[in-house]
Formats: structure tokens, sequence, C-alpha cells
């Protein structure tokens, strides 16, 4: 099948198979375009795609998909010059049921961002926490475009405790059950689907003794992933981002100093 490659203001297509890895697809494109692999990450809605899978464990990879290449060293100016607007629109959601559409830079501090949304949401900007992909923005001193924020990118909202923070308002969200699918690799119980309904509050860890437990998966060690992201132990589903609905997809492996091994 192929798949188009996006860069900067060019598409190209190539060729892939659903047997290939990414880290093959990075290797054929950088005999096309000269571009080094251990410069290149490849994305799909902001999602990046790991080198150790394959294009098969990519359910949402098919004929035609935009793949979005990303090279390492660009300056963010760069893309500004060859004419990306610095604008970008992006989803807030405050909550399962409060969206709102929100305009802001590239290059717009968190800080500025969370300024913003108090203003529409009323909510103390030292209560708010801010997930994208599920990784916490730290509004100390990153940009959006550190964190890989772009065009339609989704920002969730989630709000502190008031008691730790002696703002004296509030508690914490109460929690919420949420039916989630759980999709193996095609290596593992030949791709199946496990549809589970668990609690937002629940960890990662929950997770996994649940299907341990249940011998729904085999004794093993697993990673799993949400929206390309690879999912902390102790970090419960609220905190990952995950809604009703959503797809967790899981791998053999483990986590060792930030880095996955399959």
């Amino acid at each position: 099948m192929k798949v188009v490659i996006c860069i900067l203001q060019h598409e190209v297509e190539i060729e892939v198979e659903h047997e290939e890895q990414i880290i093959e697809i990075k290797r054929k494109i950088e005999q096309h375009l000269g571009i080094a692999m251990s410069s290149q990450t490849l994305s799909i809605f902001g999602w990046e795609l790991f080198d150790e899978l394959y294009m098969k464990d990519y359910p949402m990879i098919s004929e035609g998909t935009r793949i979005d290449l990303t090279i390492q060293g660009i300056h963010q100016n760069h893309h500004l010059i060859l004419g990306q607007p610095n604008k970008i629109q992006i989803l807030v959601k405050l909550s399962s049921k409060q969206h709102h559409h929100m305009e802001v830079e590239r290059t717009e501090m968190v800080h500025s961002l969370k300024e913003k949304i108090h203003i529409i949401d009323g909510t103390p900007m030292k209560r708010m926490s801010l997930f994208f992909s599920g990784t916490e923005l730290d509004d100390d001193y990153r940009n959006l475009s550190e964190y890989g924020v772009c065009e339609f990118s989704e920002i969730i909202v989630t709000h502190k405790a008031a008691n730790r923070l002696g703002d004296g308002g509030g508690g914490e969200l109460p929690s919420r059950k949420l039916s989630i699918v759980v999709q193996t690799s095609s290596s593992l119980l030949n791709g199946a689907c496990i549809p589970l309904k668990l609690s937002d509050s629940s960890t990662v860890n929950d997770l996994r003794e649940l299907l341990l437990s249940g011998k729904i998966l085999p004794l093993d060690d697993y990673l799993f992933i949400h929206k390309q992201r690879i999912m902390r132990d102790c970090s419960s589903l609220r905190w990952h981002g995950v809604e009703d609905g959503d797809f967790l997809y899981v791998f053999k492996g483990t986590v060792s100093r930030g880095e996955s091994s399959f």
C-alpha cells in the first residue's frame, strides 16, 4: 500500500508493507529524501510511531494514510519561514461534555494557555493541569510546540484537589466508569480485542492485575500504550487522558530509564 509522508509543505508517497517495521519506513525515507534515520520522528495526529513496532500494529494506517515527518534540529522559526502559519486551532476538553476550540500560537507558553482557559472556565490556574497525549504540560518554561502540539491537537484539562492547595474550593473530580478496549499486538493472542469496564481512577497497574489475575493475558511483562504514548504504571487512566470508548494497546515488554524494551 502507499502512504503519504508529510514534511513541512511537501508530501511524498512511498510504498510500504503491513509486515514492515517503522524503522524500515525510516530507512526508505532516508533513501528517498536523504534525511538521516536518527533525525526522523514519524507521527499520526501528533502521536509518535515507535521504531520497534510494525505497520500492522497500527490499525489506523491504511492506503493513503498521511504520516507526519519531523526532523530533529530544525528550529521552529524554519517552519515559519517556509510559510507554515504560526497560529493553530486546538480543542480544549474541560469535561466529557464541555469542549472549546481555541486559537493559539505554536510558540505560546503553557502558562499563557492556562490563563486563556481560566478566562473561559474560571478555574484557578494553580488548580489546573493540562495533558496532551498522556503527558502533563509543565508551565514553568516550555511552549506548546516543544510538546508536539499542532493543528487540531486535543488538550485535556483536569483539576487538582483544593484541600492540598489551600484555595478553599471544591475537591477532586468524582470517578467515572469507562468502557475501554484493550487491543493486543498481532503476536499476542492474534490481535484480540478485550472490552473492559474500569473506573477512570484505576491505575495502569490495576489494569495489568485485572488482565493477569483473570488469566486473560499470560503471565509476562507488558507495556500499555494510549494514543501512541507509553502509559505509566502508577498513573490513573484519567491522568493519561483516557476517555470512554478509547483503545489501549498492549505489547510484551518493559520500560527502563524512560525507554521501551520490546
